[in-house]
């Protein structure tokens, strides 16, 4: 997968933008596994209460990455009245799965403990991955082995949002050495390491958005994880942006008024709709969003829309 370019391409997104940077405060280095020596950084809004929160997990093909990298990340959401923590994890080859998937979920454990301190709302509470961060987003979100440790459950997230993850990757490529050494080397160890193994049913409602020019990351992960969640009548929505790469989407965030990737765009409006009943709602409105390329392209409501702008026209929902 893609890790050195997008290294370089983040470097050029690591600068604090002034104008937003007044707007959100920095909690740096927060330990939330002694331990392993684990941190996380939080990016809150001044003066929020009752925020929604979002984790971000960053990719990096499960063996680089730093939590640093991606402060625009947090910038951009906190900008909007949304919290953003950025865990870091361990890698391989230190450790593989299950070994990142369990630093994963003590991080959101402990937001989900101690986020309230930082005017979050822990019953709005969303993962949110790139690449193969999506991949651990995913899998939180739909096995519940891994956040049971932290005593919840997938249903526990008002959410899960997905930037060109790894969701459904059977038949292996044998080939891949990144994904044998993340996951292992048989196919029983490969299908468990599948999100799309675990929907029954019960998963949070989940915002999929994938480049139709990836080619480090096949949309069909998205395409297929989004058909398996709708067959079991879970919330999902799918948005795939054309011309749009494997970096370019998330670093659309980094440029929120890019027409062709509305990452930040889709990312707030999903929040905004996917509140829990009396749950505290900062504004996110209208006014708030970034830039859309029409407004025939507002958020569909429906619980089981698709949207693929690759197409010309309005979007159309795909409901059985």
């Amino acid at each position: 997968m893609l890790f050195l370019p997008l290294v370089l391409l983040l470097a050029g997104c690591a600068a604090l933008q002034p104008a937003r940077s007044r707007q959100v405060r920095l909690h740096a280095d927060i330990e939330f596994d002694a331990h392993r020596a684990l941190a996380l950084d939080i990016y809150a809004p001044r003066d929020a209460h009752a925020a929604p929160v979002v984790v971000f997990f960053y990719g990096g093909s499960w063996l680089g990455g730093e939590r640093g990298w991606y402060r625009f990340v947090g910038q951009a959401l906190a900008a909007h009245g949304v919290i953003a923590v950025i865990p870091d994890y361990r890698k391989l080859p230190e450790v593989e799965l299950p070994g990142f998937m369990r630093d994963a979920a003590r991080a959101v454990g402990w937001v989900h403990a101690h986020i309230a301190a930082y005017g979050g709302d822990p019953q709005r509470l969303y993962l949110m991955g790139h690449s193969s961060g999506g991949h651990i987003a995913a899998l939180l979100a739909t096995d519940p082995r891994w956040l049971a440790a932290q005593g919840l459950l997938p249903s526990d997230l008002a959410g899960c949002i997905g930037l060109a993850g790894v969701y459904a990757f059977l038949p292996a490529d044998v080939g891949d050495d990144e994904m044998l050494g993340a996951f292992g080397t048989t196919p029983a160890q490969w299908r468990a390491a599948e999100p799309i193994a675990y929907v029954v049913g019960q998963e949070p409602p989940m915002l999929l958005l994938s480049g139709t020019d990836d080619d480090e990351v096949d949309p069909d992960n998205s395409r297929v994880f989004a058909a398996a969640l709708r067959a079991r009548g879970d919330r999902v929505e799918l948005h795939l942006y054309p011309e749009i790469g494997h970096s370019r989407i998330l670093l659309a965030l980094a440029r929120p008024r890019d027409a062709h990737a509305p990452t930040l765009h889709d990312v707030l409006a999903f929040i905004a709709a996917t509140a829990p009943p009396g749950a505290g709602s900062p504004a996110i409105g209208a006014a708030k969003l970034p830039l859309r390329v029409s407004p025939d392209q507002a958020l569909l409501p429906n619980a089981c829309a698709t949207r693929d702008d690759s197409k010309p026209g309005p979007p159309s929902p795909t409901c059985a």
